[in-house]
């Protein structure tokens, strides 16, 4: 993912889930979404789309795992976006 094209956006508004697609290997699918849910700590912008994902752990189709590699793409444009904790604040 080093060479990939930046997203704007960490979900496509003209994206289609292919219900009917080829499954795709669970524990790759739940390691990805469950990294991603580890993240929505540091960046709240990607929740919704994290927890639009992490519904299909069960059966993940290859559409499913296109889409959450989208939230990949969109990191790669946003890497100096995120909260900050400062120490010694109240």
């Amino acid at each position: 993912m080093d060479k990939c094209k930046e997203a704007i956006t960490p979900i496509s508004t003209r994206y289609y889930l292919d219900e009917m697609g080829v499954f795709v290997d669970q524990t790759k699918y739940r390691g990805l979404i469950g990294s991603l849910f580890y993240l929505t700590t540091r960046r709240p912008d990607i929740m919704f789309s994290v927890f639009i994902w992490f519904r299909f752990q069960s059966n993940p189709k290859e559409s499913h795992f296109k889409a959450a590699k989208r939230i990949l793409k969109y990191f790669k444009g946003t890497i100096n976006v995120g909260l900050w904790y400062p120490r010694g604040v109240p």
